[in-house]
């Protein structure tokens, strides 16, 4: 940004683009404080909604204030409970797509059904490509996400998608918390599908990486079979997309401390946090699990040894760059 723009605010910047347009920022009912934090960035309040449900358990959802022409953003997890949450954003996107916004970005942090994102056997659906329909028919023209399962979701949606990245928000907080110390860190992937993050975030801290090979003998049960790399007397950091009954992560974290690692933590974009996760977590020897709040943390799962960074300054900043027009490029680099 130069010249007089350089000058101004940031609320005062994002509200004289040379296109004219006002810029709003709108919640659903799954992450209001996240919305909030992101409005604040951007030196903006949260637009005059309400979300509730009727008495038979549809959504209502109510807009008390013009939309016509502006370039508005809803922000919505599509998290626990993941369905009521999906009807809520696409109520709201046909609400503002009918009060005739001129521009209608789903900020979704978390990304509902990212995990069916194929068919794994016979007669499976593809849940992940349903939900980009819908988005897509309710009328939002673009989607703001972050660290979705499979980066190939992309291509489910015939309107644009930017896909931020969650590692380098956990990766400064290690530079600035060990600094001098990493020498003696070594990052691990908990899987082989896993091994593409795992290697981009050492690189960021200039760490060696090893990986944990493993056999799922079903669903949410995941068997420890081999590390391959050296972990013995180390402090090792697992990293994942998201951690969910946190059995991937609690047994790799047994395996690394068994096999001699000196210290683990643990970090994820999305602390799904389902069914016995807080337990295993709590009895597991994770030092620390450093997650971000893309999903929020209610008080049951709110414990000490879980860490939260909040992205909102990142999403404001992608907000800011697509009002404005901006490369996203930039925020990759």
């Amino acid at each position: 940004m130069s010249g007089h723009a350089a000058l101004m605010t940031e609320g005062e910047y994002i509200s004289m683009i040379s296109h004219g347009k006002d810029v709003k920022i709108f919640t659903c009912n799954a992450a209001p404080e996240l919305a909030q934090k992101i409005a604040q960035c951007l030196g903006l309040g949260v637009g005059d909604s309400e979300v509730t449900m009727f008495s038979d358990g549809e959504i209502a959802v109510n807009i008390y204030e013009t939309v016509r022409g502006s370039d508005v953003f809803v922000v919505q997890s599509t998290c626990n409970p993941v369905n009521d949450h999906l009807m809520e954003l696409l109520i709201m996107v046909d609400a503002l797509k009918r009060a005739s916004a001129g521009r209608i970005t789903a900020v979704m942090p978390y990304f509902g059904y990212a995990r069916q994102d194929r068919k794994s056997k016979a007669r499976d659906p593809i849940s992940a490509k349903l939900v980009a329909d819908l988005i897509t028919a309710a009328g939002a023209d673009r989607v703001l996400t972050m660290d979705l399962h499979a980066a190939q979701i992309q291509g489910f949606f015939n309107i644009p998608v930017d896909h931020l990245l969650g590692g380098p928000l956990l990766a400064s907080y290690y530079l600035d918390k060990f600094k001098n110390e990493l020498s003696d860190f070594v990052v691990v992937s908990p899987d082989l599908g896993s091994v593409t993050r795992a290697r981009n975030f050492a690189s960021r801290l200039d760490v060696p990486i090893a990986i944990i090979d493993k056999r799922r003998p079903k669903p949410n049960v995941a068997e420890v079979m081999n590390i391959i790399g050296d972990i013995k007397d180390k402090r090792v950091i697992l990293i994942d997309d998201m951690i969910d009954t946190a059995g991937t992560i609690t047994n790799g974290a047994t395996a690394l401390k068994e096999r001699g690692a000196k210290e683990v933590y643990a970090c994820c974009t999305h602390a799904v946090l389902s069914g016995p996760a807080i337990d295993r977590i709590n009895n597991c020897p994770i030092s620390e699990l450093l997650v971000l709040d893309t999903i929020p943390l209610d008080s049951s799962k709110n414990i000490d040894k879980i860490k939260v960074l909040s992205v909102a300054p990142v999403f404001a900043e992608a907000i800011k760059r697509v009002y404005g027009d901006i490369s996203m490029s930039e925020m990759f680099s």
